[in-house]
């Protein structure tokens, strides 16, 4: 995500759940601004993510497998406004289980022409 080699305006739409909760904040704008440059004008983004203010260290995986990753947890509105920086309309936001310990947030968002 954080080098696309995707060329530019070539897909319709970007689908990334749970994939940028891996990135550093730092990096997110890079990210985003990837995801703009493949997206056709128009194109849709779905994306899912950890609600949270926080990042932590995993070193356990899904059936105790021994990992090494952060993983960041966002506010809706931080990632909301990293989107239209990069240039997107964001058109929908969720907040999933709000719960939950660990909540989940969906943004909808359109690529600006």
């Amino acid at each position: 995500m954080t080098d696309l080699a995707l060329t530019d305006v070539s897909v319709a739409g970007l689908l990334a759940f749970w994939s940028v909760i891996h990135i550093p904040d730092e990096a997110v704008p890079t990210v985003f601004g990837h995801f703009r440059r493949v997206l056709r004008p128009g194109g849709s983004l779905l994306l899912g993510f950890h609600v949270g203010n926080q990042s932590r260290l995993k070193t356990q995986g899904y059936g105790g497998r021994p990992m090494n990753v952060y993983v960041h947890r966002r506010q809706p509105d931080k990632v909301a406004a990293w989107l239209r920086d990069a240039g997107f309309t964001v058109e929908a936001q969720i907040l999933l289980d709000p719960d939950d310990s660990v909540p989940g947030a969906v943004l909808f968002a359109r690529r600006q022409s």
